[in-house]
């Protein structure tokens, strides 16, 4: 790009000193210190001629990195001498893969920082200020590029998988069957069409809450990426999935965020100090996400610490591991040093801009190194099946000894996803009770013990017991649903999350939404009004019980990770929902009168127990195919197990049930006592004018009578 003006410009990567010009001269593209914004089409800069280079550069030294690393670990050998798809389908997919993940991250951060972080028109809250107009459309432009991405890395993987090159006729006969009724097939068509809704909605959205279901959508399509990774053997399947998924939204909220704030600094005006702090709150969870699943990766891959320097693959893990590192290192300096500088100066953005780029540079190479990382063989196979009982291969972890009340209580197979949530969850609420007592606010202790029993029990149905027995029983099943249904969501809806965290969230005083602003938005919004009834969230809670069990979704959940996961997440939400509408403390909308409730709990209670009764006098079998392939093959057994499931379901209702029907007439009875001190106050204040208006009422009718 070339450059306008003939004198040196002070914002360039080469660090030219300015203090030989006036201020006015050196920033021709921002606010000057005497007045308004800059001009829309200010003169091309030296700056703007760097950024530009370094982002235009971005995406090809990820593929460039990429096809190194493959290069490195023999990827492409290897492929070659398994396979016959041809160098074009070869190093095409890598292409694909490297622009791929390159724009992803891209869309994903102009949606997010457009969501979160840029300002909005005061005057209309949610209506999107032109900052926000220009990240959406850039998103709609970039998620354009991704989705055809995907579209070519869909063909290219087929054939990839096929082992046929794109002009064999296999292929063109084949290619159908691979797309839908194959897994990793499905899952890049899913993700495709979520990118195309991500895309149109940006490209439609003129307020912040598109923005947001757009930015949604576009986390959603990096989710099913995740199963066309290494499976990291069938026995860690599951650590396998999770930890790449979350490494996917890690890396892009980080790198796609960065480089969103990068690509709209000059139309920010005086709020890039606030934007830039917003991104750097986003970024150190992101760091915090990527870190934790490259380690979970890494451990899954690599047969031990050695491999690291002993192994090419290992050679890439440290390269990466490095790099996370460095950017860490800038993250904190970013943090403690640039964003109070940009605080006080927005429109100095010199010394963030050089971080910047130098940080996306290596976020360049990262990316580039993990296209390679997912291509090349770990010094783990990743086989379909491993471990001496092939039983181990179906249920993705080491298949445990019989079942007995010692066994159940002492064997652990660690679900790190889950365990990660819920030691997260249980830290973020200590701070902010801290945090609420250090500005000498009060805190009942209740609400802590209750919140964080909900998370310890949480951990032990995840990883515990009930999960390790709950893939091949279905009365183990059945307290592991339980146990996430009821015993779990209570004392979470008990601690009152909701109520904390706005009360220990920032406030957001320049139009945009933060964490604090989409909360309340949402804890208020339509949807939860049509939630919050408790006849919609009883059908919820009981009626997914009829859906689930007398579906093939319940055997869908025993077959699939993906659809195990959907599986504890709406259990958990579905039984979270229920006990807020009753007992909950958090605010939302308003809820009916108690007599209502109580009627709507028992008739709930009643459903459930019925269900429970069902499921006992059931005469076939759940998930039958999936039980015979454990080795099952006893049908009578099996039906006499979920018969005893049955009444697991049935009992097990009672003790929380009981327990929230007792809080319902509790807050009944203080709702009451609330009303008539409320009274007696007014009757004090007014002389007991409403008592009297009302004898007077009734006198009046006797006279007329």
């Amino acid at each position: 790009m070339a450059v306008t003006s003939s004198q040196p410009q002070p914002d360039s990567a080469t660090g030219t000193d300015s203090a030989h010009r006036p201020d006015s001269a050196q920033r021709p593209d921002t606010a000057t210190r005497t007045g308004g914004p800059a001009p829309e089409h200010a003169p091309v800069t030296t700056r703007t001629s760097t950024v530009a280079t370094v982002l235009v550069i971005a995406l090809p030294l990820v593929v460039a990195c990429a096809v190194l690393g493959m290069t490195i670990t023999g990827a492409f050998t290897a492929n070659q001498q398994l396979e016959s798809a041809g160098d074009l389908v070869q190093f095409g997919l890598v292409a694909a893969r490297g622009v791929h993940d390159g724009v992803a991250a891209l869309t994903v951060g102009l949606l997010i920082v457009a969501a979160f972080a840029l300002p909005a028109q005061k005057a209309d809250h949610g209506a999107m200020s032109s900052v926000q107009h220009r990240a959406a459309r850039w998103a709609a432009i970039a998620g354009s590029i991704w989705f055809l991405a995907a579209v070519v890395g869909i063909v290219l993987t087929g054939a990839n998988t096929l082992g046929v090159p794109l002009t064999s006729p296999v292929f063109a006969r084949n290619f159908l069957l691979f797309a839908f009724q194959v897994e990793i097939g499905q899952s890049l068509v899913v993700s495709a069409a979520a990118i195309l809704i991500a895309t149109v909605l940006a490209a439609l959205a003129t307020r912040a809450t598109t923005l947001a279901f757009a930015t949604v959508a576009a986390l959603f399509a990096l989710l099913p990426l995740a199963l066309s990774g290494h499976a990291a053997g069938s026995l860690e399947h599951a650590n396998a999935v999770n930890s790449l998924a979350v490494h996917l939204l890690g890396v892009c909220v980080w790198a796609g965020g960065l480089v969103a704030v990068v690509l709209l600094r000059t139309r920010m005006k005086g709020a890039t100090g606030r934007v830039v702090a917003r991104y750097s709150t986003l970024a150190g969870w992101a760091f915090g996400a990527v870190a934790f699943s490259g380690i979970v990766n890494a451990q899954l891959r690599l047969t031990g610490p050695l491999d690291l320097f002993t192994t090419p693959y290992g050679w890439l893990i440290t390269t990466k591991a490095t790099i996370l590192v460095l950017l860490g290192i800038a993250g904190v300096v970013q943090r403690r040093k640039l964003v109070p500088g940009l605080l006080r100066a927005p429109t100095d953005r010199r010394l963030f801009v050089r971080f910047a780029l130098a940080e996306i540079v290596f976020m360049a190479v990262a990316i580039g190194v993990s296209v390679a990382v997912s291509r090349s063989q770990p010094p783990i196979p990743q086989t379909p099946e491993t471990g001496a009982d092939t039983r181990s291969g179906l249920i993705g972890y080491a298949y445990p000894p019989v079942q007995t009340m010692q066994t159940y209580l002492s064997q652990w197979h660690i679900d790190w996803m889950w365990l990660a949530l819920a030691l997260v969850g249980a830290g973020w609420y200590l701070w902010s009770v801290r945090k609420l007592r250090q500005r000498g606010d009060s805190w009942p202790v209740g609400r802590t013990i209750a919140w964080l029993l909900g998370c310890a029990v949480f951990i032990w149905t995840t990883s515990g017991g009930p999960a390790v027995y709950g893939m091949i029983h279905f009365s183990s099943h059945m307290v592991q649903h339980m146990l996430l249904m009821m015993f779990v969501p209570l004392p979470l809806v008990l601690g009152g999350p909701v109520l904390l965290a706005l009360r220990t969230l920032p406030v957001r005083n320049d139009g945009s939404r933060g964490a604090r602003e989409w909360l309340m938005l949402f804890v208020h919004s339509r949807w939860m009004q049509f939630l919050g009834k408790p006849a919609v969230a009883g059908v919820i809670f009981a009626g997914s019980l009829v859906v689930f069990y007398f579906t093939p979704a319940f055997e869908y959940a025993m077959q699939s990770h993906e659809w195990h996961v959907v599986m504890v997440v709406h259990f958990v939400f579905s039984g979270y929902l229920f006990f807020w509408v009753f007992v909950g403390i958090d605010p939302g909308p308003a809820r009916p009168q108690y007599p209502i409730l109580i009627i709507a709990l028992l008739a709930t209670l009643a459903f459930h127990a019925f269900f429970g009764v069902a499921v006992m006098t059931s005469q076939s079998v759940y998930a039958i195919d999936w039980f015979h392939a454990l080795g099952q093959t006893n049908d009578r057994a099996l039906l006499d197990d979920q018969h005893v499931g049955g009444g697991i379901a049935w009992g097990a209702s009672e003790l929380p049930m009981v327990f929230v029907a007792l809080l319902v007439v509790r807050n009944w009875v203080r709702s009451d006592e609330r009303i008539a001190k409320r009274k007696d106050r007014q009757a004090e204040r007014d002389g007991d004018a409403e008592l009297k208006a009302y004898n007077e009422r009734l006198t009046a009718m006797q006279r007329r009578d």
